[in-house]
């Protein structure tokens, strides 16, 4: 495969565009076959070794693809070859192909495209991360962003925007705050003509601001420091300008203020299940067009160094991404058929996913209309023993028809263990929201079943999948709706059904 290697430490232009031997997958890896790579900061970092992490040489930089998992792990059950997928790999991906741990991939929407899903994790994760699970920024409050044109910077006025707080944006031109404008910051800053304290105390009237995100450090830092309201909050994200700044801890106490570390690499490893809410959220605001990736410019594999090259030297605005060559031309027939299936909406206000049949609901009005009609089929998903071991283990119901697997052969017909009747159940969500896609909602909730029973059994190997139709809905007080939803489910062993119920779903645009 073709690959950007970093074979000794230093500047991109020591980086070498070469062949070199595709990796070698373990237990719990997927290898990815690499459309998109994004570039950050921290791609500068680590072939300088200047990062936290330090890979051994040689290494090919790029820690954020987005590309079609060609093959799997012996260990990995969750992922499947042929899956698109976005990872974060740390390193590895600058090339045709890239090895990543199983528990750092996720996969990609049907409605996102390539180069948005390469370009989102880093810059959004970490500046959502830092104003709600840090800051806990609230609406009204003023958020001060430090280096507001780069890719966590302008990320995170977009989602100070979102979250309704007062947006000052500082960048060092004016071209860069242009963007920063058009991406709902209120107040602009250039901190290379302007006094950037007085500016502060100036559009604040004194009292400071709530929230700092910093990314640039350096000569920022203290005075951005010294603008604190009382019981700030103050973002350490990066040093993107050079010098790590040495504060006067006596401003924390005078101000009161808390000054914060946001390492989101660390917080999706220790977190992850906090982790990847916020991914959902992201995903979902992404969809509903509230936040939107900035892309200042897609370079080719060979001209991967020259892109790190324009980061170092802080010409990139938002997210700069590398395309993979020989994916360029299946990208760009991707935004094609992204243009060509939002044009397809019926009168009814349904958008058409293909000779499927599905379709997309955006709003109350399209459900409504859709009472009474099928959703479809999904597609089949396996339940194997280790599914059923981990059931037992989160229900604590240790029956052996379950998890005894040598008494199974000799005692249950066909020799192998039951799923439990529940854990058959459990699955239909997850089958039901593959047919039942919901754009620009606030919130998709499992409320409950009805006459729910279980015809046939399935067992471990069986493949299951969700026949539904959506039989009616019940408008709530406050604008969320209740669908009930007539759900079959078939397995590929069996000619009964396994499972029959009346789901009920509460969903809310």
């Amino acid at each position: 495969m073709k690959a950007i290697l970093c074979t000794e430490y230093g500047g991109p232009e020591l980086l070498k565009y070469t062949e070199t031997e595709d990796p070698s997958l373990g237990e719990k890896e997927v290898l990815i076959e690499v459309a998109a790579c994004a570039v950050n900061f921290p791609d500068v970092l680590i072939i300088q070794n200047k990062y936290q992490f330090k890979p051994e040489l040689p290494f090919s930089p790029g820690g954020e693809v987005a590309g079609v998992i060609t093959s799997v792990g012996t260990g990995v059950k969750h992922l499947q070859i042929g899956q698109r997928g976005l990872a974060l790999c740390g390193w590895g991906g600058f090339a045709e192909k890239v090895k990543v741990s199983a528990d750092r991939v996720f996969p990609v929407p049907s409605f996102m495209d390539d180069i948005t899903a390469a370009s989102t994790l880093y810059t959004f994760g970490t500046a959502y991360h830092a104003l709600k699970d840090r800051a806990a920024l609230k609406a009204g409050e003023t958020l001060l962003v430090l280096g507001a044109s780069g890719g966590v910077g302008l990320a995170a006025v977009e989602l100070g925007k979102v979250m309704r707080a007062k947006v000052i944006a500082a960048a060092s031109t004016a071209e860069k705050l242009a963007i920063c404008q058009e991406k709902g910051a209120e107040h602009l800053i250039n901190y290379e003509t302007e006094d950037l304290k007085e500016k502060i105390k100036e559009i604040t009237a004194g009292k400071g601001v709530d929230v700092v995100l910093d990314v640039v450090g350096d000569k920022y830092a203290d005075p951005a420091l010294r603008s604190m309201a009382w019981k700030g909050r103050y973002l350490v994200v990066g040093f993107a300008a050079g010098e790590i700044p040495k504060l006067p801890f006596n401003l924390a106490l005078l101000k009161g203020c808390a000054v914060m570390g946001v390492f989101w690499g660390r917080f999706s490893s220790e977190e992850p299940k906090q982790s990847q809410q916020n991914l959902m959220e992201l995903v979902g605001m992404i969809q509903a067009g509230k936040i939107k990736q900035h892309i200042y410019k897609t370079y080719s594999l060979e001209e991967a160094p020259q892109a790190l090259k324009n980061m170092m030297e802080r010409k990139v605005v938002g997210k700069a991404v590398v395309v993979v060559k020989e994916k360029r031309e299946a990208l760009e027939n991707q935004e094609v058929r992204t243009k060509n299936q939002e044009s397809e909406i019926t009168e009814g206000g349904f958008r058409n996913e293909g000779e499927s049949g599905k379709v997309v609901f955006r709003s109350v009005e399209d459900l409504k209309g859709f009472v009474g009609k099928s959703l479809g089929t999904s597609s089949w998903t396996r339940v194997s023993q280790e599914v059923i071991q981990k059931f037992a283990e989160t229900t604590e119901d240790f029956q052996w028809i379950h998890v005894d697997t040598e008494k199974a052969k000799t005692l249950i017909p066909g020799g192998k263990n039951l799923a439990h009747g529940y854990l058959t159940l459990s699955l239909a969500p997850k089958l039901l929201y593959e047919i039942l896609p919901l754009e620009g909602v606030q919130m998709a909730l499992n409320y409950g079943v009805n006459k729910v029973r279980f015809p046939a059994p399935v067992f471990s190997g069986d493949q299951v999948r969700l026949m539904a139709r959506l039989t009616n809905l019940e408008e709530n007080p406050d604008g969320s709706l209740k669908l009930y939803i007539e759900a079959e489910m078939e397995s590929d062993a069996s000619n009964k059904p396994v499972c029959v119920a009346e789901m009920i779903s509460m969903v809310r645009f």
